[in-house]
């Protein structure tokens, strides 16, 4: 008996809630939608579901088992995607939304490749700092920044990036270098109102333990490029992602501080909506952002 169909009716059945339930979109009888399951069963010898009368419920062997299978399936169709589309050429607009700032910097540079790549598609792109609502917006693939929280949408990780605690040699001579978290509270400080936190900053410090510093921002600003342009004109000591400031830091006009104590790492990622019957357009775009970040410059 096939293995895939046996998993594809197994979460047909999970995903309905019931065997009957099930039927209509499998199309096939009560019966055989049942002997699938029980042949699942019996195959890996163990039970994936508890039946009584009234409802149907996963077993813990269950659970894992339904959470695999949804990925295996999931690999199968995207493979099976790939080979189709290879001889396809794709077509029509691409609606993006960026953040601002890595839009710029990062992202600019890369379109006029792609576009060269695929004649027949035309991108709209979007930049700003705020997390839209790809569904509700009407947007086909979102660049985002930071940890990716449960949801409902699919993401492709292309790189990672570190958040650096920099000021200029001019400001810190004038005002000394913070030697500890703590010392913050001291200084003049450019936090971007985006963050975790408007008025305190987490690091981990060098035995592996977290250590919250107070601060006491002299400018809020949701936009990193701000902070920037104030930190260079030897206004104060910022915390913001290496992809912005690496150019700076290789050039001497900002500092790293405190390269002991580490301010956190996050992913960058492309999001999109849904991963079935993705359209061709979109998924060239998102394998084609992950090749261009396989090696990144701040690294």
């Amino acid at each position: 008996m096939d293995r895939t169909l046996q998993m594809s009716v197994f979460i047909a059945v999970v995903d309905a809630g019931s065997f009957i339930g099930a039927v209509d979109g499998l199309r096939m009888s009560k019966a055989a939608v049942s002997r699938h399951v029980d042949a699942l069963e019996q195959r890996l010898g163990v039970r994936l579901l508890q039946r009584t009368t009234r409802r149907l419920s996963l077993t813990d062997d269950g659970r894992t088992f339904y959470q695999r299978a949804k990925e295996v399936l999931s690999a199968l169709d995207d493979a099976e995607a790939t080979l189709s589309s290879r001889s396809a050429e794709p077509s029509g607009m691409i609606r993006i939304n960026v953040p601002l700032t890595f839009g710029v910097d990062h992202l600019a540079p890369l379109w006029p490749r792609f576009l060269e790549a695929h004649p027949k598609v035309d991108l709209d792109i979007t930049l700003n700092d705020r997390v839209v609502d790809l569904v509700d917006e009407g947007y086909d693939l979102a660049v985002r920044i930071g940890a990716m929280p449960d949801s409902t949408l699919v993401s492709r990780h292309l790189a990672n990036t570190r958040m650096i605690l920099c000021a200029t040699p001019a400001y810190l001579a004038r005002h000394g270098t913070p030697q500890l978290p703590r010392d913050l509270a001291a200084h003049r400080v450019l936090a971007y109102t985006n963050g975790a936190s408007r008025d305190e900053w987490t690091f981990t410090g060098p035995d592996g333990h977290a250590v919250a510093a107070r601060i006491h921002a002299r400018v809020h600003s949701n936009n990193g490029d701000t902070c920037r342009a104030i930190a260079l004109a030897d206004g104060g000591i910022m915390l913001q992602p290496r992809f912005m400031l690496e150019a700076d830091l290789r050039a001497g006009r900002l500092v790293e501080i405190m390269p002991d104590h580490h301010a956190g790492m996050f992913g960058i990622y492309a999001v999109y909506p849904t991963r079935k019957q993705l359209p061709l357009k979109v998924r060239r775009l998102v394998d084609f952002l992950v090749t261009s970040f396989q090696r990144v410059t701040w690294d």
